[in-house]
């Protein structure tokens, strides 16, 4: 069996055309494919999906047995659209007992996939969709005003701008400027984490992974509901901490706080990873390396984190003299651990790209 594979990674069916991922099977596509062209006829996934389909009916054909599928991944395009379609592509994979695919892309982004692919089943090749647009299009004019169009290009650049003129207005209109510049301040810093990292996208990620092991009766739903437990408990323990120094130096009790709650954060963290990992191993029959990498960086954090607590602790006159060893040793093996983590996930990404045939070759 063969498997003809389109992947739309910034998950434009979603998006606009409200089609969930993964599509499987060529009545399938073309609804797809119809329904995304409905919406927005100039989208290139539109020319892909049915690109795929016409390379399912070529083979077909020639006598092959084989099947399309369309998998989406997430509007913001990095680690978490790609993790989704490698679980699509696992969840494809279980349902259909594919030997073999192609890939149907319709440019290089989508082709960064293919190491993922590859590592699953063998890729017999890559077949690219050009869309033939008239010059006139291609007007900088156009390109500007279509790009404006986007959801996701507004996001990222009229969103900051409309936040500083939100808040600056309301500062001005109070008299109270500086304070409506630490807000500012405030808000654009935790806005760009945000984005910087995809948090609201790992969010909504976890959301919809927990919906799914609740429905399933999944394992990783109570690793996942023991991690937020011992998150609420290390904010408790911490709290408890702050609030029997209130006598102490504001600076004090915040690092007491840290202090209470850092150990839960991390076992939290650990615990959670470890669901993670073990709901792929149901998945696709081996526990992931990538546990590995994600627990050191987590311990090399967590030992930074307490390193940095007690670093703070003593140039503030907090810590004798004695405590130094422990915070050279706590910053010392948190840093060894998060290089450690790095050189790890490097050498599985070597591993990886031996391991993946070359996509010409097919």
């Amino acid at each position: 069996m063969r498997l003809v594979v389109c992947v739309d990674r910034d998950d434009d069916l979603g998006r606009k055309a409200q089609v969930a991922g993964p599509v499987v099977g060529r009545s399938s596509a073309i609804d797809a494919a119809t329904r995304l062209a409905t919406v927005d006829p100039e989208d290139s996934d539109t020319n892909a999906i049915f690109a795929a389909v016409s390379l399912l009916d070529e083979l077909k054909g020639a006598g092959e047995e084989c099947e399309v599928c369309v998998l989406t991944g997430s509007p913001k395009v990095g680690a978490i659209s790609d993790r989704r379609v490698a679980d699509q592509f696992d969840q494809v994979l279980k349902d259909v007992k594919a030997t073999s695919a192609y890939l149907v892309s319709d440019g290089a982004e989508d082709e960064f996939l293919f190491p993922i692919l590859a590592s699953r089943v063998r890729i017999d090749g890559v077949r690219r969709v050009l869309v033939r647009q008239s010059p006139s299009i291609e007007s900088t004019y156009y390109t500007l005003v279509r790009a404006l169009k986007d959801p996701k290009l507004r996001a990222k650049t009229i969103l900051p701008f409309a936040l500083v003129l939100l808040i600056l207005g309301l500062a001005a209109a109070g008299h109270v400027l500086d304070w409506g510049i630490i807000g500012l301040s405030i808000v654009l810093g935790v806005y760009l984490i945000f984005w910087t990292f995809d948090i609201d996208e790992m969010l909504i990620d976890s959301v919809r992974s927990a919906s799914s092991d609740i429905r399933t009766g999944s394992v990783a739903f109570g690793f996942g509901l023991f991690a937020v437990a011992l998150v609420g408990v290390g904010f408790l323990n911490g709290y408890n901490l702050y609030s029997a120094n209130l006598g102490s130096p504001p600076l004090d009790r915040i690092l007491s706080f840290l202090d209470g709650g850092l150990l839960f954060w991390v076992l939290g963290a650990l615990v959670w990873e470890t669901g993670r990992a073990v709901r792929r191993m149901f998945v696709r029959g081996r526990f992931p390396r990538s546990w590995v990498v994600a627990t050191t960086s987590v311990v090399g954090i967590g030992f930074l984190s307490y390193g940095i607590v007690y670093l703070v602790r003593y140039l503030e006159g907090l810590l004798s003299s004695a405590g130094v060893p422990l915070l050279v040793g706590f910053i010392v093996a948190g840093l060894g651990l998060v290089i450690g983590a790095g050189v790890l996930q490097q050498y599985f990404k070597a591993v990886a790209r031996r391991n993946v045939p070359d996509p010409t070759s097919g």
